[in-house]
């Protein structure tokens, strides 16, 4: 096929495709799909070799959100039954991470719901990183807080964060659907302050709200302008109790599209299969390691994920391997950009450099161990946190038949008495 020729030879150069070209990859047909597999493989194995880069989420703080994020179990008037519970001890936090790095993680996501933090929440967030550096000096450590104001970013950079994620989740014409207590520029401008303080910008999307292809597109496009070189694709798991709870659009081969799009637009950058994989790739997520160089590890923020030790097992079975702590995840001419960033020879987030990092879903405390209704994380989120539900079946929607086994809300990890990959 000539569009997909085409598009190997540009990823391979690391040159990026035309808006049009992006699109026809999500307009492929499944008789094409395996050949878009392997083409956009190409491109992952060029960069990336057959290394996977496991991440690990700690659920700093769970529900209680006063924003409107439709796709949240934790936003304003959720119903989801899930864990609630406020902040966690630094010496907390730091033992569910030592579960994540013992399972081969080599970055740290700490996730905490709400608008954006306070000052006195960037004092909790720098202990918390102390402790889990103190416990293993080379962990990278990526923080979720929401919007954030003032110097906080500089604050976190000094603490010794290497990331900050803050995902764009849609395309700014469509980003008043689906939230309104803050806005698609709220995003862009946290993003940027991140970069411009020398931390590795994280940002990716989530798929299957309801949008079309072209937002898809467009806000694959603007991650790459931000200089996100840590692009998280979330597929969106309708939770029981929010807005989006009848949005089931998505199928695996709907997903792998997707994430080959996202790898042609970023042939180089870090691309991380992020919330949803297990219920909406199912048993072609092993395709999806073609496509993406890095994964979530275990649970999420608000739902269960596979266990630890099958995410190991499917990486191995498939012939790929655990990237190591002492490899650097970027290209080396992505790695000189992402220094200079950290360096502040870079300027905002918005110029071509690109550090890299990235987040998604986790642990959480030992508070409130009872199903309560909570709030979202909406400006702090991981959309990919944010999803699964329990399921109740038998309600008549499409892929109701999924929820009694796939979706689950979480029970497991930090947060209660159970091991984070139990």
């Amino acid at each position: 096929m000539d569009l997909l020729d085409t598009l190997t030879a540009k990823g391979l150069r690391g040159d990026v495709p035309t808006r049009e070209e992006a699109l026809a990859v999500l307009a492929t047909t499944d008789d094409e799909l395996l050949d878009v597999v392997a083409a956009a493989g190409k491109v992952r194995r060029k960069w990336f070799g057959r290394r996977v880069k496991l991440n690990y989420l700690v659920n700093l703080k769970s529900g209680l959100c006063p924003e409107d994020c439709t796709y949240c179990s934790q936003r304003l008037g959720s119903k989801a039954e899930i864990l609630k519970y406020t902040w966690l001890k630094p010496d907390q936090a730091a033992e569910a991470a030592r579960a994540g790095v013992a399972g081969g993680a080599k970055r740290v996501c700490l996730v905490a719901s709400g608008r954006g933090p306070t000052d006195r929440d960037i004092d909790r967030v720098t202990d918390t990183i102390d402790a889990i550096k103190d416990a293993d000096p080379a962990v990278e450590i990526c923080v979720c807080l929401g919007l954030l104001s003032g110097n906080q970013a500089e604050r976190l950079k000094a603490a010794g964060a290497d990331a900050y994620n803050h995902n764009l989740n849609t395309s700014e014409n469509t980003y008043g659907d689906i939230a309104t207590t803050h806005t698609y520029a709220d995003r862009v401008d946290t993003v940027q302050k991140a970069h411009g303080a020398g931390l590795s910008a994280c940002s990716g999307l989530i798929a299957g709200m309801g949008e079309s292809d072209e937002d898809l597109v467009d806000v694959v496009f603007a991650l790459r302008e931000l200089g996100s070189d840590s692009v998280p694709v979330n597929f969106l798991i309708p939770f029981e109790g929010t807005p989006l709870a009848k949005e089931w659009n998505l199928t695996p081969q709907r997903c792998l599209r997707i994430l080959a799009m996202v790898r042609f637009v970023n042939p180089d950058t870090e691309v991380r299969i992020a919330g949803g994989r297990e219920v909406h790739l199912r048993s072609m997520q092993p395709l999806g390691l073609h496509l993406a160089n890095s994964i979530f590890l275990g649970d999420y923020l608000t739902s269960e994920g596979q266990a630890g030790q099958a995410d190991l097992d499917m990486i191995k079975d498939a012939g790929f391997e655990v990237e190591g702590a002492d490899e650097a995840t970027l290209p080396r001419h992505r790695s000189d950009i992402a220094a200079a960033a950290a360096a502040g020879s870079c300027g905002t987030a918005a110029s071509a450099c690109g550090s890299g990092g990235g987040c998604g879903p986790c642990g959480g405390h030992e508070a409130h161990e009872a199903p309560v209704a909570a709030s979202e994380h909406p400006a702090s989120e991981h959309p990919d946190a944010g999803q699964p539900g329990d399921g109740t079946p038998g309600d008549g929607t499409p892929g109701d038949e999924l929820r009694s086994d796939l979706v689950k809300v979480r029970r497991r990890g930090a947060g209660t008495e159970l091991a984070p990959n139990a």
